[in-house]
């Protein structure tokens, strides 16, 4: 298997105006498309995190997606940590705040 298809996990904090506008829905939305599993949630400083794991290429596409936002959604910023996949996850799930 190249390193190309190896499974990786990104984790995902999205700045700006991202809560009260549908952006945990989009991004379960996304992530399901795409074919990623992991979890989304809102923080309570205003942010919304995400963890999900795939392949390096399907995890580029859904931080396009994040950095796009849903259409009331203003992305200011993502700060972004790429780490190995652990394969704890078996779906995408959005999880309560925290």
């Amino acid at each position: 298997m190249d390193e190309s298809s190896s499974p990786v996990r990104l984790h995902a904090t999205v700045h700006g105006r991202v809560q009260g506008v549908g952006f945990r829905a989009y991004t379960f939305n996304s992530a399901k498309r795409i074919g990623l599993v992991g979890w989304v949630r809102n923080r309570f400083n205003g942010t919304v995190e995400t963890v999900a794991e795939g392949e390096r290429h399907q995890l580029e596409l859904f931080l396009r997606d994040l950095q796009r936002g849903p259409g009331p959604s203003g992305v200011t910023k993502i700060d972004t940590d790429w780490l190995p996949a652990t394969g704890e996850f078996s779906e995408f799930e959005v999880r309560w705040t925290a």
